[in-house]
């Protein structure tokens, strides 16, 4: 009966939360088999997702693009190993997550919100910021853990900048050879920036129970 309440309480709050959103998307469920991608790409900077029920098999993955900020809704998920969701924004930097969930059934997920590297010497933005995650899980259900992989309930958070695994000689290199089997002249002159040695900005994790 406390059980009951419990998620019913929970249901409640989380429903109210979604309520005041705009461009809400509600799923009553939402099966994902095993390697399969449901992807979220509209032209609103800016998504609210629903779930009744989440089923994700093995290495299936949801995934946000030109997301600045994704809300996610989950009353009942039961997630297999390795799933993912992932998100980007725009301008090279990771999604910001807030994500309240029930798991049911928890193998192990990656919630990945990570800063992309710039490309230098093409038309593109700095290395990005990666993304701040809140996850809310439902205390009723079962509660994730983030030290062991190899053990069940394991939730994997990214929120590691862009850049930092670029190099000014790496950098150097690949433009000198853009340069040199381009035709002569200014025409092989790259028309991005040469070399962003500034990392991006390093997200936040919060994981807590409700």
């Amino acid at each position: 009966m406390k059980t009951w309440i419990s998620t019913l309480c929970f249901c409640l709050v989380t429903l109210l939360t979604v309520s005041g959103q705009t461009n809400t998307q509600h799923f009553d469920k939402l099966v994902l088999k095993k390697k399969e991608k449901k992807m979220f790409s509209d032209r609103d900077s800016s998504s609210v997702v629903y779930i009744d029920t989440l089923i994700m098999k093995d290495k299936s993955s949801l995934q946000f693009f030109g997301k600045k900020d994704v809300k996610l809704v989950v009353k009942h998920a039961e997630i297999d190993n390795q799933a993912m969701i992932m998100g980007q924004g725009g301008q090279n930097n990771g999604s910001n997550f807030d994500i309240a969930v029930n798991f049911q059934k928890l193998g192990s997920l990656y919630i990945i919100a990570r800063g992309q590297d710039a490309m230098n010497g093409t038309k593109t933005f700095p290395n990005g910021d990666a993304g701040n995650v809140t996850l809310t899980y439902d205390s009723a259900g079962i509660t994730p853990q983030s030290t062991d992989k190899k053990a069940k309930n394991y939730v994997l958070t990214d929120v590691t900048p862009g850049g930092l695994h670029v190099t000014p000689s790496a950098e150097l290199n690949n433009i000198y050879g853009m340069i040199a089997r381009a035709p002569q002249g200014l025409r092989g002159l790259p028309q991005g920036q040469i070399y962003s040695g500034s990392p991006g900005k390093e997200g936040k994790v919060v994981i807590k129970g409700k």
